[in-house]
């Protein structure tokens, strides 16, 4: 029985009937979880991050909320189970050196097995592929943008696992860990993601949104669009109402739970940051 939180859920997706698990639904769901909730760190932002914790990340995202990959791939998961899928959790993690074979646990990565074969399925990457991925080594094309499934060549004392590769993400590799993994083992790199002032999450303002033909890039004050042509577009926000707008038509974050003293506040965090960012710009040039 899928409860309120579910029946919220799906329709946050616009998914009315997702039926019996199979391939066809599970790839549906995944693209309408990218096109429909954001990747964020809004909350983050404003001192007050969210809770971990699955079952909350679900109502999270019925309410009209995102989040980053403990909350998103979290909730998803649940979903997932709910209507019978057959997923399994991995500690992963993200990083900018494309030769790297770390697993630090900075990343929850999914796979799912339905008739028969097993996928990759990830909704929190913010840049990542639109569709699952099949669990097995090959390269891929979606929508003009490539990916390449590798085997992880573990690191001395770790276990095998699988790598994401691609130069059309903002950090080209991904790695998880083949074993299975549970929400507690994620609990301390979510106090640190998001509290502390070393981590990225706190110190930059980011969103994501991924469709079919590319994808919507926030960060600070600087919007992006990416698409499948290697076409970016790129524009500076300039005022608070602009800046909200954005949140809201582009990024499906209508703002519903922001005061107004919250939204002042994260646009002066926002505008803050954006400063000192061309400042250190000007000083390096």
């Amino acid at each position: 029985m899928i409860t309120d939180t579910f029946d919220g859920y799906l329709r946050r997706l616009g998914v009315i009937d997702p039926g019996a698990p199979s391939i066809e639904g599970l790839f549906a769901l995944q693209r309408a979880h990218l096109e429909r909730v954001s990747y964020d760190n809004v909350e983050i932002q404003l001192g007050r991050p969210p809770g971990m914790d699955p079952e909350g990340a679900a109502r999270r995202v019925a309410d009209g909320l995102g989040g980053y990959c403990y909350h998103l791939n979290g909730a998803f998961a649940l979903l997932l189970e709910t209507l019978g899928y057959d997923v399994t959790r991995h500690s992963g993690g993200v990083y900018g050196d494309a030769a790297s074979r770390e697993v630090n646990g900075e990343h929850l990565a999914l796979t799912v097995r339905v008739d028969g074969e097993a996928y990759w399925v990830d909704v929190g990457l913010g840049d990542g592929p639109y569709e699952p991925l099949p669990l097995r080594e090959g390269t891929y094309e979606q929508g003009g943008f490539r990916y390449a499934m590798r085997p992880l060549e573990p690191l001395e004392g770790e276990g095998p696992g699988w790598s994401l590769l691609s130069s059309d993400m903002h950090m080209p590799r991904m790695n998880f860990r083949a074993a299975a993994a549970a929400t507690a083992d994620f609990r301390a790199k979510h106090t640190w993601l998001s509290t502390s002032e070393d981590s990225p999450f706190v110190r930059t303002l980011a969103l994501f949104r991924r469709d079919a033909r590319g994808v919507d890039v926030l960060r600070g004050r600087v919007l992006r669009r990416i698409d499948a042509a290697e076409v970016t577009t790129e524009r500076e926000l300039g005022t608070a109402e602009e800046f909200h707008e954005v949140l809201s038509t582009v990024f499906r974050r209508p703002g519903d739970d922001l005061t107004p003293a919250d939204r002042a506040a994260l646009w002066e965090r926002v505008d803050r940051a954006h400063t000192g960012w061309l400042a250190s710009r000007t000083r390096t040039d």
